[in-house]
């Protein structure tokens, strides 16, 4: 059997084995989606936003604490992605993302109602469909686990450990030229085994906000060497085809993509 298993993973493409490991992880929701009137519709929302900003530029916001250290107010000029719960910097900036994205199901079992109620496009994992964040403004995506970039999320997303790996997908799909990551601060003072599900003792000091996974709140540790993976990968993908991807986060700690200051990005 072992035999069978290497001459598989050596005849069979890294994307067509990731789809058939994700077949094995989770059949029934793969025939819930494949079967499904619900992915036509997406994939029919979806289309719309292809090549929809091609050569503009956009930032993706993390959702670290060097948030707080930024004069974010210029941004609302700008196209933007905001992930998991970054509305609930909203008040303070006084305008919300371009675009919403989040993965992870815990993220979305817990947050349903603030996610439902946001009023931009929402880009959600399949795995949420089960919760009441559905509305003419929400796109489901066909996400797995596995490392990699698809350059067209029509078919799947990766989530190499990160939603912003997930978002760099949809901005390449989009058509955007240069992504600027900020707030990506790829530190957690949190420590324990990767992607072991906690619960939050008290208030978070890995977001910008102590509660934004606040007591109580359930969450799943960091795997920062898996999104590092994803990130280079990215990064190939968009230098290949002439794009860049930027990292202006302030005091971060990935090496994987060139540092920006993030004033200079703005005219004077």
């Amino acid at each position: 059997m072992r035999k069978v298993e290497e001459l598989a993973k050596a005849v069979v493409p890294p994307t067509v084995g990731n789809a058939l490991r994700a077949w094995q992880a989770e059949p029934w929701l793969q025939l819930r989606w494949h079967f499904s009137l619900k992915r036509l519709v997406c994939l029919h929302r979806l289309r719309k936003f292809k090549n929809k900003h091609l050569g503009n530029r956009c930032f993706v916001i993390g959702n670290g604490p060097s948030l707080n250290l930024m004069d974010l107010s210029p941004l609302c000029e700008e196209f933007t992605f905001g992930m998991n719960r970054i509305y609930m910097l909203f008040p303070k900036l006084g305008f919300h993302t371009t675009y919403f994205v989040s993965v992870n199901k815990l993220v979305i079992e817990q947050c349903a109602e603030d996610i439902a109620d946001l009023p931009m496009p929402k880009f959600l994992s399949w795995r949420g469909m089960s919760e009441p964040v559905d509305s003419a403004n929400t796109i489901f995506l066909r996400s797995i686990y596995n490392v990699g970039f698809s350059p067209n999320p029509e078919k799947l997303v990766y989530e190499s450990a990160t939603v912003t790996n997930v978002a760099l997908q949809l901005a390449y799909y989009m058509g955007f030229s240069d992504v600027i990551l900020i707030g990506v601060d790829h530190s957690f003072t949190s420590k324990g085994e990767c992607n072991t599900t906690v619960v939050s003792r008290g208030d978070d000091s890995n977001h910008f906000d102590p509660n934004y996974f606040g007591k109580g709140f359930r969450w799943q540790l960091p795997d920062l060497k898996t999104s590092e993976l994803g990130y280079s990968i990215a990064r190939e993908v968009f230098e290949r085809d002439g794009r860049r991807i930027l990292d202006a986060t302030v005091d971060g700690k990935l090496k994987i993509f060139p540092k920006v200051n993030y004033d200079d990005m703005f005219d004077k």
